[in-house]
């Protein structure tokens, strides 16, 4: 008899703990699903009634759109992750004849750019100055100021693996708001701050292209249909909203699969007026 009771008591205890396991699961599932919508909510893309698209960079991945028209008087740009090529660094030093300032710490490849000027800095953008696991890292600000590039018209590209969401958090919102264009593939969907990240940018720019990239594709991400996403931010100094188009504004034909030959995964989503 005192066998018996044990064992049910046993039974009863590890199916309350099975219960409380599956309760904390569907707790955090749900909150990841509101965070997820959370951040889709802020990924809305508007048009502008003086935006005229081009595709700066590769055809698939490694290419970028921006609002051609409103990218000069130019004085520099900055690559942000650049690996073994920076196809859109040179496209832009050799149409506009300016520099531009590579950084990226994780890779010995020092991409070349017949007619173009690169400057390669051997080190990543984040959230303070100083040494990580022998990699070198500073904010921002320090690396425009070190340039010399403070206050001048600077176009910014930015594709750093997830780094993105604290380096923009230690941006000063004024540095920001001197910026026309930033063309940044962003990544994740589980941080509570990359919602902030996008309120931030939002209170200086508008949001006029959102392409996901389709080698990250998962459900896991829903309603997001990937974990990376390619944006396209234009200063609010220099855009001009159209608020007769829907929100999110349609998708550009100019934007392509970062991988030609992988099922691509868009937003498919009902479009309202602002």
């Amino acid at each position: 008899m005192k066998r018996t009771f044990i064992r049910m008591t046993l039974v009863i205890i590890l199916f309350a703990g099975a219960v409380i396991i599956l309760i904390r699961a569907q707790v955090r599932d749900a909150a990841g699903r509101k965070l997820r919508e959370a951040i889709l909510a802020e990924l809305q893309p508007v048009a502008l009634k003086n935006c005229t698209f081009k595709r700066f960079g590769s055809a698939n991945d490694g290419g970028y759109l921006m609002c051609e028209n409103l990218i000069e008087p130019l004085d520099a740009a900055y690559s942000y992750g650049v690996g073994q090529n920076d196809d859109w660094g040179c496209e832009m030093s050799r149409t506009y004849h300016v520099p531009v300032y590579q950084y990226d710490c994780f890779g010995p490849a020092r991409p070349t750019c017949n007619g173009g000027t690169f400057v390669f800095h051997d080190e990543c953008v984040g959230d303070r100055t100083g040494y990580r696991e022998s990699r070198f890292f500073d904010t921002l600000e320090n690396q425009i100021r070190r340039n010399g590039d403070t206050g001048r018209r600077l176009i910014i590209k930015m594709d750093i693996e997830g780094a993105e969401w604290d380096s923009l958090l230690a941006a000063p919102d004024d540095l920001l708001a001197s910026i026309p264009q930033i063309a940044m593939e962003m990544h994740g969907y589980g941080d509570p701050k990359i919602v902030e990240v996008l309120r931030k940018l939002k209170r200086n720019f508008y949001l006029v292209n959102l392409h996901f990239n389709n080698w990250s594709c998962t459900r896991r991400a829903a309603p997001l249909p990937a974990w990376a996403y390619q944006t396209h931010w234009v200063n609010k100094h220099i855009g001009v909203l159209d608020a007769a188009m829907p929100i999110p504004a349609p998708l550009s034909p100019l934007n392509a699969p970062d991988s030609p030959t992988w099922p691509d995964c868009q937003l498919r989503t009902t479009t309202s007026k602002p």
